[in-house]
């Protein structure tokens, strides 16, 4: 299938991750790529920019919003969602989007999927990791080793099918949405749906700014316990 590939990559004050990183990213391995801006102070922003990149400038908080206000400008029949930070390998690309040519709606590069680890994971990400992903299975019928990961791609036509796209309430907009991307309600909708989904084994490495500052940049860190209880807020409204 000559299906086009968009490669979506959120950034937010990312200096240290993108330069390590988006050299990796060979230009063969897409048709467009896009940066999703989340309003970097640190030179980002003129680093990508004197590199060519394509960059939306997200108007409201938090991942989500911006991929949905980002949806507009996806050109390619294969969404990508790539983190900058050295968390995604970028020499899977092109094996992720073979195995999505092969006729899945969906597929995930899993962190827990056979010989494949987490050198980025603690105690407490890796259990929440592993609750919210059973949690997921139980409650909406699949068997994902890593539902929330945001490494995946998956074809665009299901983001409006799904209805991703759609507003949702007031509750979840101010408790929800601003704090979980829309990876893990991909999950819960495909499995729901029935659609066809894949996953392929994929280490994620330490973030490039714990290396270099030997993981004492705690604000570099995701929020863990506020994304943990949007997560499950997240469970909740899609189940009732």
């Amino acid at each position: 299938m000559n299906d086009k590939v968009t490669l979506v990559i959120p950034t937010l004050n990312e200096i240290d991750g993108v330069k390590v990183v988006m050299p990796k990213i060979k230009p063969q391995w897409y048709d467009q790529l896009i940066i999703l801006e989340g309003g970097s102070t640190d030179g980002t922003v003129e680093y990508l920019r004197n590199r060519g990149h394509e960059i939306y400038f997200q108007r409201e908080a938090g991942l989500r919003k911006g991929l949905i206000e980002n949806y507009k400008n996806i050109k390619g029949d294969i969404i990508i969602t790539f983190s900058p930070d050295g968390n995604s390998v970028p020499e899977l690309i092109p094996a992720l989007a073979d195995k999505i040519k092969e006729g899945y709606d969906m597929v995930i590069v899993s962190r827990y999927l056979g010989d494949a680890k987490s050198y980025d994971d603690t105690f407490v990400t890796r259990l929440g990791n592993k609750f919210f992903t059973k949690t997921i299975n139980l409650l909406f019928g699949f068997n994902y080793t890593d539902a929330m990961v945001i490494y995946r791609g998956y074809r665009k036509e299901i983001v409006e099918k799904l209805g991703i796209l759609k507003p949702r309430s007031n509750f979840y907009e101010k408790h929800i949405g601003r704090y979980v991307s829309w990876e893990p309600q991909l999950s819960i909708r495909c499995a729901k749906n029935r659609l066809k989904i894949a996953e392929i084994p994929g280490d994620e490495p330490r973030r490039v700014c714990d290396d270099i500052n030997k993981g004492m940049l705690p604000s570099s860190r995701i929020r863990h316990f506020r994304a943990g209880f949007a997560c499950l807020c997240l469970i909740f409204d899609e189940l009732f």
